[in-house]
């Protein structure tokens, strides 16, 4: 009897140990990664979370692990950490890898987790090993082309080693993993032309909480608009991080000529990198220290000042690697009501722009090209429907219930199933994530 219901609350509940090799209070981790488990806690699942945190026990204040843990049990969700080894850099990687490994084994063993949910390459070795030597499911949460990224940015020759070894280790975790997350449809299309043998593939692009872009009224949007004397002016924004992907260069020079062609123009640039990558460059420009703001604010506090804003610039690197990503801040953007610049060959962004009308798509990084972006994205702004085309264009594409939790839950349901076809069993997917 007692087995018989063991083997009914197995069948309901299903425990997924998500691995991932950032620290638990990165943005990325804040954003990304706990909102998509927290649909997952929705669906029913019993969530496990592994992180790796840099700087080990000495980055935290006394009795701070103990609140976040309490915090995320509150939520559903059961935290365990390790800590990320940096220096040198592949021994320290390959050491996080067998330690991550380890204690999924002992996790899967233990706690009997059904599923292992690895987000990007070094968490799906971790998976791919524990997978072998304890069983379960593996899902390949694919964020990007990983050796392609270090080849684009200059980091790794292509051919090299370490290009060859990734290479290899992709081609083993594309065929040992049950299910796939990839962020594009480009991205499913250069993965799986032909499908991956009847596996599940889902393409779920950074979402974002609606709820977070509506938590401020018009009032607050006036009040901050007052605060920065922005009344008559046309207010630019970017929000994230300068340099490296992200053309820091390119954009203060289209910054610039927005405030050559008109006075009033005020620049915002949010971001937790180093202020001097841009302010310099504007000033080199000849925009005056008193049209722009470039600030560190809280995360709570961005979706303030995307509303007092009246577009939104995002310039990325064009190479083949990026055709892969999904820039979170063009959900955000858009949840704010504001249309965008960005730049060809990003993802899936040149069809979404077409075809929601919500931006202008910038061909080129010279003085024409940015010309006539410019001259689009004042069309579009003369649209009275601009702001809440936007907003919906967000809830189609970009919500995080209805597309990423949605989607997310639906890949689980679609992993247990073609188990459940392939032994002939009922199993656990008709029973949970409905």
């Amino acid at each position: 009897m007692i087995v018989a219901l063991r083997s009914l609350f197995r069948r309901i509940i299903v425990r997924t140990l998500y691995l991932c090799y950032f620290g638990l209070r990165e943005p990325l981790s804040q954003t990304q990664v706990l909102p998509y488990l927290r649909e997952l806690v929705r669906g029913g699942l019993g969530v496990r979370l592994m992180t790796f945190e840099p700087g080990g026990n000495r980055a935290w204040g006394a009795g701070e692990r103990e609140e976040w843990r309490a915090r995320l049990e509150s939520q559903g969700i059961q935290w365990r950490s390790l800590d990320y080894h940096k220096w040198p850099s592949l021994p320290a990687t390959l050491y996080d890898i067998a330690s991550g490994a380890l204690t999924a084994i002992r996790l899967v063993r233990r706690e009997e987790i059904d599923v292992m949910h690895a987000r990007g390459y070094v968490p799906a070795a971790m998976g791919a090993l524990a997978k072998l030597l304890a069983g379960g499911k593996l899902i390949f949460d694919i964020r990007g082309f990983m050796a392609e990224e270090y080849v684009d940015a200059g980091v790794w020759p292509e051919g090299g080693l370490l290009y060859r070894l990734t290479k290899t280790a992709e081609k083993k975790l594309l065929k040992t993993a049950d299910g796939f997350v990839v962020l594009t449809e480009k991205a499913r299309k250069i993965l799986f032309p032909r499908g991956r043998d009847g596996k599940p593939v889902e393409v779920i692009p950074c979402c974002v909480d609606a709820e977070r872009f509506r938590r401020f009224d018009e009032e607050s949007r006036d009040g901050l608009r007052r605060k920065l004397n922005l009344e008559g002016r046309l207010a630019i924004i970017y929000l994230g991080a300068l340099g490296g992907w992200y053309l820091t260069d390119e954009m203060a020079e289209l910054m610039a000529l927005a405030h050559h062609e008109d006075a009033s123009t005020f620049s915002m640039v949010l971001t937790q990198s180093p202020p001097e990558k841009i302010i310099g460059r504007l000033n080199a420009l000849g925009v005056a220290q008193s049209d722009f703001l470039v600030k560190k604010v809280a995360p709570e506090d961005a979706p303030l000042y995307l509303k007092a804003a009246d577009f939104a610039l995002s310039l990325i690197k064009p190479c083949y690697s990026k055709m892969s990503s999904s820039p979170t801040k063009i959900a955000e953007y858009l949840a704010s009501g504001l249309p965008v610049i960005t730049n060809a060959g990003i993802g899936d962004l040149d069809d979404l722009i077409a075809e929601d009308n919500v931006g202008v798509i910038l061909d080129a990084f010279n003085r024409d090209s940015y010309g006539r972006a410019l001259k689009g994205i004042k069309d579009l702004l003369l649209d009275q429907g601009i702001a809440e085309r936007c907003r919906e264009s967000a809830r189609r594409r970009f919500d995080l219930g209805n597309v990423g939790g949605v989607r997310y839950r639906r890949l689980y349901r679609r992993v247990f199933d073609r188990e459940c076809r392939a032994d002939g069993s009922n199993g656990t997917g008709g029973n949970f994530l409905g």
